[in-house]
């Protein structure tokens, strides 16, 4: 696979939110979901998702994961990212799933209760920060 650079990949996601993030099970097998990303001031992929996920027993394990982000319409331009994850939990993830939630949606209705739903839902960040990105070409 030809790279990418890095910076022009998560340029590419701060457009495109769609995408299935691959993680490893136990035995080595891939493990893959469909996710929202976006990305942080510093260039790193932020996605929500709940503590008792599998993934993130998965990248507490075994940090490195892979995105395939996605076009809305699915076909077209798409860029694949390796990358090293972390697993940020309340009350640190706060103001991170309140800058993910803008930087995807925009403002809130009433951020009172979209804070409340993620101390209820247990969510956490996954803060991935990107290693190699591709490919350069289609076909």
């Amino acid at each position: 696979m030809s790279t990418v650079n890095i910076n022009a990949a998560t340029e590419f996601v701060r457009d495109h939110h769609r995408a299935v993030l691959c993680t490893t099970r136990r035995d080595g097998s891939p493990q893959m979901s469909p996710v929202t990303v976006g990305v942080d001031d510093g260039g790193r992929l932020l996605v929500s998702t709940r503590l008792t996920a599998y993934k993130v027993g998965h990248i507490q394990r075994e940090p490195t994961v892979r995105l395939c982000v996605l076009p809305d319409e699915f076909y077209g331009p798409w860029v694949q990212i390796t990358g090293s994850a972390q697993i940020v939990r309340l009350p640190e993830a706060m103001e991170l799933l309140v800058s993910y939630y803008r930087g995807i949606s925009g403002e809130h209705p009433d951020w009172d209760d979209y804070r409340a739903a993620m101390v209820r839902d247990q969510r956490c960040i996954v803060r991935i920060t990107p290693t190699a990105a591709g490919p350069d070409r289609s076909g």
